[in-house]
């Protein structure tokens, strides 16, 4: 099976690497049932990169829908130890315009019809998760973005708080203006369960959040619509291949950060009291601290 360092999950409007040499596509099978769709491996400006669309090829997976632990364990499986997502944002701040890219540092969270976690059925993990995104990855990603993608988007702001809401339907009045008065920037649909299943999976998150719209808080502006949300972000998806393109060749050989032992102090299970079932099941993320 081939390996990638680095993963890219592409959302609403990205379906598809350009530049990839040395494509295959690999269907991977996990305890979780099947991912999104198969896995395209290449290279990519010399690295190796594994390419997962979140809503499946042809966009036939709701939100709610995606299959998040079969997605994050697939890339695990492969040898990924980056993650860049991409997904599809509305802004609820009047300086975070439409076409404008975030990457967020922080993550409200207002889903509740999803499994967010690998652990369980007789093990208990606590992992912390007070920055969600890794600082290391998103620095990097900035930086990519202003040195190379900067003429492409009319800005990139370096930190910002999303909420995650359940969807499919976008927001009320109500609501997006209360998400406002808790000084949250942009808001989505797909970041989570995905980046607390990254943590739990030792793998460094980072989101490149492409504003599409003003959500419905902003009452001179239009209201959103389905058409203004893939116009614009068909315009910012040529943005966010290109910072891709540029930070997998900035990728560290080594990792640094936090998220390399999330694992490490968050198994309180007794390891002699762990289902032998479970042991054997999530090898991949826990074996080597049952060793």
């Amino acid at each position: 099976m081939p390996e990638a360092k680095l993963g890219v999950i592409g959302g609403s409007g990205l379906y598809e690497i350009d530049g990839l040499s040395d494509v295959e596509e690999v269907k991977v099978k996990t305890p979780f049932g099947d991912p999104s769709d198969a896995i395209v491996t290449g290279t990519l400006e010399g690295a190796k990169v594994a390419f997962l669309p979140r809503h499946g090829r042809g966009h036939r997976i709701l939100p709610t829908e995606v299959p998040s632990r079969a997605n994050i364990w697939a890339l695990k499986s492969l040898g990924v130890e980056w993650i860049i997502s991409v997904s599809a944002v509305g802004s609820l701040k009047q300086d975070v315009q439409p076409l404008d890219i975030v990457i967020p540092d922080q993550i409200i969270d207002r889903t509740k019809s999803r499994i967010n976690t690998f652990f369980g059925d007789g093990i208990v993990v606590h992992c912390t998760f007070a920055d969600p995104f890794c600082p290391a990855l998103s620095q990097l990603l900035y930086q990519a973005a202003y040195y190379d993608a900067g003429t492409r988007v009319p800005r990139i702001h370096p930190e910002g708080t999303y909420v995650a809401m359940e969807g499919p339907l976008f927001s009320t009045r109500a609501e997006s203006n209360l998400y406002r008065s808790w000084g949250a920037s942009i808001i989505g649909m797909t970041a989570l369960p995905e980046a607390k299943l990254a943590r739990e999976a030792e793998i460094c998150y980072a989101t490149l959040a492409c504003v599409t719209d003003y959500d419905c808080w902003h009452e001179i502006h239009e209201s959103v619509t389905i058409d203004m949300v893939i116009q614009n972000l068909t315009r910012t998806v040529e943005a966010a291949k290109a910072i891709i393109k540029k930070a997998c060749t900035q990728l560290p050989k080594r990792r640094k950060c936090g998220c390399t032992t999330a694992l490490r102090d968050a198994i309180i299970t007794s390891a002699e009291l762990i289902p032998a079932h479970k042991k054997e099941e999530l090898a991949l993320l826990i074996g080597k601290y049952l060793e």
